[in-house]
């Protein structure tokens, strides 16, 4: 602990401001070097973050990529890949990529060119938006997909390394929450643009769009090189299949990460829920354009006002915060599956759906930040990079066997599927109650 920030001047009084009690003027597990550059430290990862998830709301496989996808003449298989191409490559190889990065005492460079690396795709989908069509396009835009989740996985190993090293205990969830809030509300005027201007579907369009979102991610890029890192520790980084070995048997030596990475695992759940939610909605008599723009406004409204909130709580209680948003997708995904099997016209009720998908959304922009804040806290500098690479690894095989979610639905259709992710959803929330306060240390 350290009480070694700078004097007050603009940057130090709108911090205290932000972050708000005396406990902000204390360092938790940070070194006294990086606490005196904590506010500036504070607001550069704020705004890069805010800027890649808003870059993140613009270009939405479950939403917008996907519509771009059917507008462009894309076959049905292709657009089924999105989700799981985008979720599972950016985890995937982070436990192999962790190793690497270990090796450098500087790691914000593996953030800085990650990011930039995902602008580039981006901007790379918008001109396949631009110029192809039908099947090649699907195939381009996936091409480009594929590497902007590779690169997303180095990014996010890096950038919560060095946020564990730049910004202290009780203060990550915090920044956390005002990046999503922030980029929330920019997602949102995305869905009023949507539903003000419905003729949103032309090629042209979405390769505005997704030229957008690219130059976010690169401006992000360039904001991130401006920080300051102190040099961490490198032992055990470099060779990676001894690095994961080792991370494996954290497993078996540590119950609390095994039990955390099951809870997480059933959380997966609320990730699944929105396309069956989707898939009601499309069902309905009229649905278009109008309403991809309400589901892009209701999630964004709903990150707007929970990303800051959640982000508060997560650092008093990050388990808490995993227990109530794992509750509240199990629920709607309880109520909507119920309302599926036993009462379907109601489904068709105005804002039913969406008032779903705005719950949905809530829980999930919870989830992210609680779970990230745990991970963090309960490994501590030393096991950090490696404790947050094999969990996402691990998720990213969950997500790959989760298409048996879509098998499943095939057979026994979309209420029994919405049942199947609230019983998970349930389980996950027993697995955090049993897990340690992490924030009291």
């Amino acid at each position: 602990m350290a009480e070694a920030l700078p004097a007050p001047g603009p940057t130090r009084d709108l911090y205290d401001l932000l972050t708000g009690d005396d406990e902000a003027r204390v360092c938790k597990d940070i070194p006294d070097a990086a606490c005196k550059e904590q506010p500036r430290s504070f607001f550069i990862h704020g705004l890069a973050l805010a800027l890649t998830k808003l870059g993140d709301g613009l270009a939405d496989p479950k939403l917008v990529l996907s519509w771009l996808l059917s507008s462009l003449g894309a076959p049905g298989y292709l657009i089924g890949l999105l989700v799981p191409v985008r979720e599972s490559l950016s985890l995937l190889p982070q436990l192999l990529v962790a190793a690497q990065i270990r090796a450098f005492a500087i790691r914000k460079w593996f953030w800085v060119g990650g990011t930039a690396i995902e602008g580039v795709a981006l901007v790379l989908m918008a001109l396949s938006a631009l110029l192809l069509e039908g099947t090649v396009a699907g195939w381009a835009v996936i091409l480009c997909l594929a590497v902007f989740s590779l690169a997303r996985g180095v990014a996010s190993i890096a950038q919560k390394d060095v946020l564990g090293k730049t910004i202290a205990k009780t203060r990550r969830g915090t920044v956390s929450g005002y990046a999503g809030t922030i980029a929330s509300v920019g997602t949102g005027a995305f869905g009023v643009y949507l539903l003000v201007f419905g003729q949103a579907d032309s090629p042209g369009f979405f390769a505005l769009l997704l030229t957008a979102a690219g130059a976010l991610f690169l401006t992000a890029a360039f904001t991130f090189s401006r920080l300051e890192e102190q040099k961490g520790a490198t032992e055990g980084g470099g060779n990676a299949i001894d690095f994961v070995k080792g991370e494996l048997a954290q497993l078996k030596s540590d119950p609390d990460f095994a039990r955390f990475v099951a809870a997480r695992a059933l959380f997966v759940s609320a990730a699944l829920l929105p396309p069956y939610l989707v898939m009601l909605l499309q069902r309905s008599e009229g649905s278009g354009l109008f309403d991809l723009g309400l589901l892009v406004l209701a999630s964004g409204i709903a990150g707007g006002i929970s990303s800051f909130v959640w982000g508060r709580l997560a650092d008093k209680s990050s388990r808490q915060v995993m227990m109530a948003t794992g509750g509240l997708a199990g629920a709607t995904a309880l109520v909507t599956g119920f309302l599926t099997l036993l009462a379907p016209a109601s489904l068709g009720l105005p804002l039913l759906i969406p008032a779903a998908i705005f719950l949905v959304a809530l829980a999930h922009a919870g989830m992210r930040i609680g779970r990230k804040t745990y991970i963090i806290d309960l490994a501590g500098s030393d096991r950090r990079a490696g404790y947050v690479a094999l969990s996402n690894t691990l998720i990213g095989v969950v997500l790959l066997l989760s298409g048996l979610v879509g098998v499943f639905a095939e057979f026994a259709g979309v209420g029994l599927t919405l049942l199947l992710l609230a019983a998970c959803a349930g389980l996950g929330v027993w697995l955090a109650y049993g897990l340690p306060e992490v924030q009291e240390d």
